[in-house]
């Protein structure tokens, strides 16, 4: 028996032997593989060099953004629940990537495909179209080609030098405007009381919840700003294709007589109405850019570099130093919320932070907010530009450059700055404030629910409570807080703008404005680009650029670190949606963005920050 044990003994230790053996070997093989990745990393780093006649591909796949929003957690959670990923491109690397290839030898043309482009507002579509005008005074062309030309795509495509057109394919010019979807009469059948509080004749944020349709002053406002932003646009396109004013109008007028006339060929309409040169397939394309560059045998295809590779030939000037200083380019977009946020939402706390980051950079000397935002929490609002107040009392210039939106919030941030320059299609102004207080006391009847208790003071408890109706004197004490928040925001534009309270109050009243009304009305300095924000930024700082060289620029931003990475996974688990639960999640995005308000000012003020509940939002975005 003992010869037996010790022979099965003998059999496991040569097993563990030869196991450990394996175990050890994988992991020096994969340490050795771990290596030799490093190694060839480190001599393969750089760009890959460009062959001549090299035609750039210029994408834009998604939404056009100041920044990156999101993390690479939120997009592998998202595709893992289905919900799909959201692409972006990044407004500041299309400018830089033509801008380096107008220069570079090895780029003999770009090539335009806006298929994919998503949202865009018209001041990021006015910079990518000024790029690509001075890319083609280079002497180089610019083709565009298209299954489709979305509005948007289509303002982009008409900027260059020959526009080409799938013969399946349309061009798809609609018009400015929105429809809402109004909550009142579902919210009074299921017993919700909006409570709204407001200050601002135009302010229409509220509107859905309070109305069955949009107001006289709602439809005034939208009217003059829709209107001028087409004829804009539509003036844009008409003069880059050599048209006749008024073209664009007219032939979205006649459109039903004009595509019975080339029985129903979308196409052959747009060739006809010269918005294309001309109509090809995508091989016929292929040839043509391979005819007018050069022909890649690996790829079969035409010599191409796409935007995200042609990104590492991109010259940086360096980061702003002590001995070469430069300028902090601060990026708000998105939401404005309490507390901190990442990338695509304003965080009243953490943009705070990167503005104090730069005051206290000794390489930067001044700094430009690039505002892309329509607002959300006053206070918030006012964290942000507190501190870029206390960066001008530092003697460091402030500049600031609105993108497609800057209203309500938005335009309160922007008002401690020495200088505020706006695109002629930036949506701005909305100066009003509003409050919600909803309250559900109709809904707790129909579910045969009753609440009661003893409290010290009507406060305690009862002063807001969204199962009860709204007490009277809460109602007075927030209206009473709303017209405070509304004083001091327009003292504060007043002061900004050199002018009065009483005067800023007739352009304010929750108003919005383009931004050119916005200059008409003294709301903001002079119209211009990003480009133009700098500059003035570097005269203002007083910095020395040589001519030819552009001034250094560091874009202040901040990663989460892997505590907070962690603890965001954490709440994505451990705190599941409500209205997931509720199985309310197929409804239509804007009607969940929209339902949303209401639940968030309910927990704010539920937590018993009802002062907070304040909110300089205009419920606008880029046509």
């Amino acid at each position: 028996m003992k010869s037996l044990f010790s022979g099965i003994g003998w059999l496991f230790s040569k097993a563990w032997w030869l196991l450990d053996g394996t175990r050890r070997a994988l992991m020096n093989l994969l340490v050795l593989l771990l290596i030799a990745i490093v190694v060839i990393a480190l001599l393969t780093r750089g760009p890959k060099p460009l062959a001549e006649k090299t035609t750039l591909v210029v994408k834009l796949d998604g939404s056009l953004v100041e920044q990156f929003s999101g993390s690479a957690r939120e997009q592998l959670l998202a595709e893992a629940q289905g919900r799909g990923i959201a692409r972006q491109t990044r407004l500041r690397d299309v400018l830089a990537v033509l801008e380096q290839a107008a220069k570079d030898d090895k780029i003999s043309a770009v090539l335009l495909d806006t298929d994919e482009l998503g949202g865009a507002g018209l001041a990021g579509l006015h910079e990518v179209g000024a790029a690509l005008q001075r890319f083609r005074k280079s002497g180089k062309p610019v083709l565009a080609y298209g299954d489709n030309y979305s509005q948007r795509g289509y303002f982009l495509a008409a900027q260059a030098s020959e526009v080409y057109l799938h013969p399946m394919g349309m061009v798809m010019i609609e018009g400015f405007g929105r429809y809402r979807t109004y909550y009142k009469d579902a919210l009074d059948r299921i017993g919700v009381k909006p409570n709204l509080i407001k200050v601002g004749t135009y302010k229409s944020f509220a509107e859905p919840y309070t109305s069955t349709g949009p107001s006289p002053a709602t439809l005034e406002a939208e009217g003059l700003v829709y209107g001028e932003l087409w004829q804009g646009f539509t003036g844009s396109i008409e003069a880059a294709r050599k048209l006749q004013a008024g073209s664009i109008a007219q032939g979205i007028e006649e459109l039903p007589q004009r595509l019975a006339a080339v029985n129903g060929d979308a196409a052959q309409l747009a060739l006809q109405g010269k918005l294309v040169d001309g109509l090809k397939t995508r091989d016929q394309m292929r040839e043509l850019l391979i005819s007018k560059g050069a022909r890649d045998e690996q790829s079969k295809s035409f010599r191409q570099v796409s935007l995200g590779e042609y990104l590492a030939h991109v010259k940086d000037a360096g980061a702003p130093n002590t001995l070469q200083p430069g300028v902090g380019i601060v990026v708000a977009e998105g939401e404005i919320v309490d507390g901190d946020a990442g990338p695509g939402r304003i965080g009243g706390d953490s943009t705070a932070r990167l503005i104090r980051k730069a005051r206290e950079d000794e390489g930067i000397k001044a700094v430009v907010l690039r505002v892309n935002s329509p607002g959300g929490s006053a206070f918030a609002s006012e964290i942000v530009r507190r501190e870029l107040e206390l960066t001008r009392q530092a003697g460091k210039p402030v500049v600031v450059s609105m993108g497609d939106v800057a209203a309500s919030g938005g335009y309160w941030i922007s008002l401690s700055s020495d200088a505020v320059i706006a695109d002629a299609g930036t949506i701005t102004g909305s100066i009003g404030v509003f409050g919600m207080l909803p309250t559900a006391e109709g809904l707790m009847d129909k579910l045969s629910l009753h609440t009661g208790g003893v409290t010290t003071t009507w406060l305690a408890g009862g002063g807001y409570d969204p199962r009860r109706p709204l007490d009277p004197r809460m109602q007075a004490a927030v209206q009473s807080g709303i017209d405070h928040i509304y004083a001091r925001f327009t003292g504060l534009a007043a002061q900004a703008r050199k002018s009065t309270p009483e005067k800023i109050d007739t352009v304010a009243q929750g108003r919005i404005w383009t931004g050119n009304q916005a200059r008409e009305r003294g709301l903001v300095d002079r119209i211009g680009s990003f480009d133009d924000a700098v500059q003035t930024a570097v005269q203002l700082a007083k910095l020395e650029v040589k001519a030819g060289e552009k001034p250094r620029l560091v874009y202040v931003e901040r990663d989460m670190s892997r505590s907070e990475r962690l603890l965001a996974s954490l709440g994505d688990v451990l705190a599941p949606s409500l209205i997931q639960a509720l199985g309310l999640d197929g409804l239509p995005a804007p009607v969940m963005q929209e339902l949303a308000v209401l639940r968030d000012l309910a927990r704010m003020s539920a937590r018993g920050q009802w002062e907070r509940a304040a909110v300089v939002h205009c419920l606008c975005g880029a046509p």
